[in-house]
């Protein structure tokens, strides 16, 4: 066999193995990246899972959180019109121990005259 015959063989032959091992390489890294792609959709599936349900829990404390600031407001607007109750009854205590007083003063004035009319009689 001549050199040259040799040598182009070898050429070849090492082409030949350079195209199998680029031809494997390049499928090595196909499938690799298939992998990745794989795994990347599952996770962006799972946090869209997790974002909808956190979306979901998020709607549910906002319709709590209005019933309670509506539950805070009547709670509010009822106390308002305790007070104003209690100050009112308060009033009135005050008026009613301003008459009882005032009975009061009237009634030992009215013993006094009849006792001064008793002691007339005898």
């Amino acid at each position: 066999m001549s050199t040259g015959l040799l040598i182009a063989i070898i050429a070849v032959a090492a082409i030949v193995l350079l195209g199998v091992g680029l031809w494997q390489w390049t499928r090595q890294r196909a499938n690799e990246r298939r992998r990745e792609r794989e795994r990347l959709r599952s996770e962006a599936a799972a946090h869209r899972q997790e974002a909808d349900t956190h979306a979901v829990k998020a709607q549910e404390l906002s319709r709590e959180a209005s019933a309670r600031r509506e539950s805070a407001a009547a709670h509010t607007s009822a106390a308002k019109e305790h007070v104003e109750a209690a100050e009112s009854e308060e009033q009135r205590a005050a008026d009613v121990e301003e008459r009882l007083k005032r009975e009061g003063q009237a009634a030992a004035r009215h013993d006094d005259q009849a006792a001064q009319r008793e002691r007339k009689l005898d």
